[in-house]
C-alpha cells in the first residue's frame, strides 16, 4: 500500500507537465502568426503612406495650376455683373426721363373704366417725382412730372366726384318704410339692407379715397364726399314725404306692399277719426273728436284733419327713417372715409336733414302754441303722438348720432323739451278753460242733454288715455319738487291722475254753475244728471275710471251720488202735480151724505190741478232729453209707479162720491193712460 501512494502523484506531474509543454507549444505558434501579421501590416502601412505622399504631390501641384485660373474667372464675373447692374440703372434712370411721354395719353384720357392701369401710371409718375427730387431737382423734367402728377390727381378726384354723382340716388320710399317696419309676430326681425352704391362702384370709390389720403395728401374729397350724401340724404326723406302726400289719401296704402307688416307705435298710424258713440246713448248724440293743431275749432273740414293725420305720419315715419338711413350712411362712410374724420364728415353729412327735420318740429310746435292762443287746447294733440315717438327713439337717435358735436346731438333733446313745454301749458290751459267756460244762455242745451263743454272735455281725456305715459311724463317735466327730480312711471301716473281729476273737479263746477242758467229746476237738474252721466259712462267705457282712482278711491261712487241727487231733484218737479191727489183739504164724508158746494169745489179743483199739471208737465218734459235709454227708463218707470198710485189711490177714494154731474169733464184720464203720458217723456218724437 506505500508504494502505491507515492506512484499516483508521480503520474499527475507527468501530465501536468505534458500540458504545460503543449499549451508553450501553441502559444509559440500564435505568437509566430502575430508576428507574421505585423510584418505585412507595416508593409501594407509603407505603401499606403508612399501612395497618399504621391497624392499630396499631385494635389498640391493642381492648385497651383487651378487657383489663378478662378481667381481670373471670378474677377470677370464680377466686372460682368456690374456692367448689366450699370446697364440697368441707366435703363431704370432713362425711363424716368420717358414717364411723362409714356402715360401722357392714359393720364389724358382719365380713369374711368379702368382705374387699376390709371393708379399705375400715376404711381410711375410718382417714382420719377421722386427721383428728380432726390438726383435732380434743378432739372425741367421734374417740373413736367409734377405737373403730370397734379393733373392726375385732379382727374382722380373728379372720378371720385363723378362716380358719387352718377350713383348715388334718393333710397325709394317703398324700402325704407321696408326698412323701418316692425312686425310683432316675428321672433327675429330680418333686416333690410340700404344699398346705396353697386359694389363695383364702392370699389373704386374706397379705391380713389385710399389714393388721395395716402398719396394724394389731399381732404377736399372729403367735403366733396359729405355734400353729395347730404343731399341724398335729404332728398331719400323728402321723397318719403311726397309719398305720404300722394299715396295716403288716396289709397290708404301707407307702407310697402312688398312686407306686409305690423309696425309698432313708431311708426304708428293713429286710429281714423270717426264719430264717438258712448254706450247707451241714442244716435243723435254723436259728437265728433276733437281737431288737431292748425284746424279751426269747432269749424274744421274732416279733409283737413285727414291731411293733417297725414301730415303727422309723415313726420313720425321720417323721425324713424333719419335715423336708418344716417345709421346705413355711417355704415358706408366708414368704408371711405378715414377713420379719424369720419365723426367730422358724419356730422356734416347729416346736417342738413337733421336740421330740416328740427325744423319741422320747432313749426309744430308753433302751430300748437298759435293754436292755444286761439284757446284751441285740442293742438296738444298733436304734440302727443310725435313726442312719444321722439321719446321713444331717443336712445337709438343718441347711439346714433355718437361722437358727433355738442350741437348736434342736443337738438332733439331740445325739440322734446319744446313739445314737452307747450304740451304741459296747454293741458294746464285747458284745465282752467273748462272751469272758466262762460255761462252763456244761447250756448245752452235747451232740452237739458249733454253739454259740448262735457263732451269735449272726456273726449280730450279720452285722448289722453292714448297717451297716458307720455302725458304724465310732460307734467312731470315741468314739476321742479324735490319729490319729481327722479321720475317714475307711478309718479308720472300719480300727476295724470291729478290732473284729470282737476279736470273733472273744473267740469263739475262749471256745469252746476251753468245748470243756474235754467230757469227749469226739473230742467237745471235733468242737466246735470245727463252730463254726470255721461261723464261716469265714459269714464268707465274708456278706462279712465282706473286713472282716475289712482288719487281718488271713491271716484265713481261720488257721481252715481250726484246723479242720484240729480234725479231726486227732478222728481221734486211732479210734487206740483200729486200734492193734488194727496188728501190735504179734502172733505170728510158720510156714505151718502150730500156734499156741499166748497167741498164738491174742492174735489173739482183737485181734478183739474192733476189734469192741469200733468198736461203741461208732460208737455214740456216731452222736450226734453235723457240720451241714456237704461236712465230715461229707469226716472220713467220711477215716475209712473208714484204718480200712478197716487192717482188710484185718489180714485179710489173719490170712487163713490158725487161731487159733479159730468164726472167725464174731471176724470179725464185713466190711471194706464197717465202712464202712458209719463212713458212718453223725454222724447221729442213722440
Amino acid at each position: 500500500m506505500g508504494i502505491t501512494s507515492r506512484m499516483i502523484p508521480t503520474e499527475d506531474a507527468s501530465a501536468r507537465k505534458r500540458e504545460i509543454e503543449e499549451k508553450l507549444k501553441q502559444e509559440q505558434e500564435t505568437l509566430s502568426f502575430i508576428r507574421e501579421n505585423l510584418e505585412k501590416s507595416d508593409q501594407l502601412t509603407n505603401g499606403m503612406v508612399c501612395i497618399l505622399s504621391s497624392f499630396e504631390s499631385r494635389l498640391m501641384q493642381l492648385e497651383n495650376s487651378i487657383i489663378p485660373v478662378h481667381k481670373q474667372t471670378e474677377n470677370l464675373q464680377r466686372l460682368q455683373e456690374n456692367v448689366d447692374k450699370t446697364l440697368s440703372c441707366m435703363d431704370h434712370v432713362i425711363s424716368y426721363y420717358h414717364v411723362a411721354k409714356d402715360t401722357d395719353r392714359i393720364i389724358r384720357e382719365g380713369p374711368t373704366g379702368r382705374l387699376d392701369e390709371y393708379l399705375a401710371c400715376i404711381a410711375k409718375i410718382q417714382k420719377a417725382v421722386e427721383y428728380f427730387q432726390d438726383n435732380n431737382p434743378d432739372s425741367p423734367e421734374l417740373n413736367t412730372v409734377k405737373a403730370r402728377f397734379e393733373k392726375g390727381k385732379e382727374l382722380l378726384e373728379a372720378e371720385f366726384r363723378s362716380l358719387l354723382t352718377r350713383y348715388s340716388k334718393p333710397v325709394p320710399p317703398i324700402l325704407i318704410l321696408d326698412a323701418i317696419s316692425v312686425d310683432d309676430e316675428l321672433e327675429v326681425q330680418e333686416d333690410v339692407v340700404l344699398e346705396h352704391l353697386p359694389e363695383a362702384v364702392l370699389q373704386d370709390i374706397i379705391c380713389i379715397a385710399g389714393w388721395l389720403v395716402e398719396y394724394g395728401r389731399n381732404q377736399d374729397f372729403m367735403n366733396v364726399y359729405f355734400q353729395i350724401r347730404s343731399n341724398q340724404l335729404d332728398r331719400s326723406i323728402k321723397g318719403l314725404k311726397d309719398h305720404f302726400r300722394k299715396n295716403s289719401a288716396s289709397s290708404g296704402i301707407l307702407y310697402s306692399p312688398a312686407v306686409q307688416t305690423k309696425r309698432k307705435d313708431t311708426p304708428t298710424k293713429k286710429a281714423p277719426k270717426r264719430p264717438v258713440y258712448i254706450p247707451g246713448y241714442d244716435h243723435d248724440l254723436r259728437v265728433k273728436i276733437l281737431s288737431d293743431a292748425l284746424t279751426e275749432k269747432h269749424g274744421a273740414a274732416a279733409g283737413k284733419d285727414d291731411v293733417l293725420d297725414i301730415e303727422i305720419d309723415s313726420y313720425i315715419h321720417c323721425i324713424s327713417a333719419f335715423v336708418k338711413l344716417a345709421q346705413s350712411e355711417y355704415a358706408l362712410l366708414a368704408e371711405i372715409i378715414p377713420e379719424h374724420h369720419q365723426k367730422k364728415t358724419f356730422d356734416s353729412l347729416i346736417q342738413e336733414a337733421l336740421d330740416n327735420l328740427m325744423l319741422e318740429g320747432d313749426n309744430i310746435v308753433s302751430a300748437a302754441r298759435r293754436a292755444i292762443m286761439r284757446h284751441d287746447y285740442s293742438a296738444v294733440l298733436t304734440i302727443f303722438p310725435i313726442l312719444r315717438h321722439l321719446k321713444m327713439n331717443k336712445s337709438e337717435f343718441d347711439s346714433t348720432l355718437q361722437g358727433t358735436a355738442a350741437s348736434t346731438k342736443n337738438k332733439l333733446p331740445t325739440l322734446i323739451t319744446s313739445m314737452e313745454t307747450i304740451g304741459a301749458k296747454a293741458l294746464e290751459e285747458f284745465a282752467d278753460s273748462i272751469k272758466n267756460d262762460p255761462d252763456k244762455e244761447y250756448n245752452m242745451p235747451k232740452d237739458g242733454t249733454v253739454h259740448e263743454l262735457t263732451s269735449n272735455a272726456i273726449l280730450f281725456l279720452q285722448q289722453l288715455l292714448d297717451f297716458h305715459e307720455t302725458a304724465g311724463a310732460m307734467l312731470a317735466s315741468q314739476e321742479t319738487s324735490s319729490s319729481a327730480s327722479s321720475y317714475t312711471s307711478e309718479f308720472n301716473k300719480r300727476l295724470l291722475s291729478t290732473y284729470i281729476c282737476k279736470v273733472l273737479g273744473n267740469l263739475q263746477l262749471n256745469l252746476l254753475s251753468k245748470s243756474k242758467v235754467y230757469e227749469d229746476s226739473a230742467l237745471s237738474a235733468i242737466f246735470l244728471h245727463n252730463n254726470y252721466n255721461y261723464t261716469l259712462k265714459s269714464l268707465e267705457k274708456s278706462e279712465l275710471i282706473q286713472l282716475v282712482t289712482v288719487t281718488q278711491k271713491k271716484a265713481e261712487s261720488s257721481y252715481r251720488e250726484l246723479i242720484e241727487q240729480q234725479i231726486q231733484m227732478y222728481q221734486r218737479s211732479w210734487l206740483k202735480v200729486t200734492e193734488h191727489l194727496t188728501d190735504r183739504n179734502m172733505p170728510v164724508f158720510q156714505p151718502g151724505t150730500k156734499l156741499k158746494d166748497k167741498e164738491r169745489q174742492v174735489i173739482k179743483d183737485k181734478f183739474k190741478g192733476f189734469n192741469d199739471g200733468l198736461e203741461e208737465l208732460c208737455k214740456i218734459q216731452k222736450g226734453w232729453a235723457i240720451p241714456d235709454k237704461e236712465q230715461r227708463d229707469f226716472i220713467r218707470q220711477a215716475q209712473k209707479r208714484v204718480v200712478s198710485d197716487a192717482y188710484r189711490a185718489f180714485l179710489h177714494r173719490c170712487a163713490n162720491i158725487s161731487f159733479t154731474k159730468n164726472p167725464e169733464k174731471y176724470h179725464k184720464y185713466r190711471p194706464e193712460e197717465v202712464e202712458e203720458m209719463i212713458e212718453k217723456l223725454f222724447d221729442t218724437s213722440a
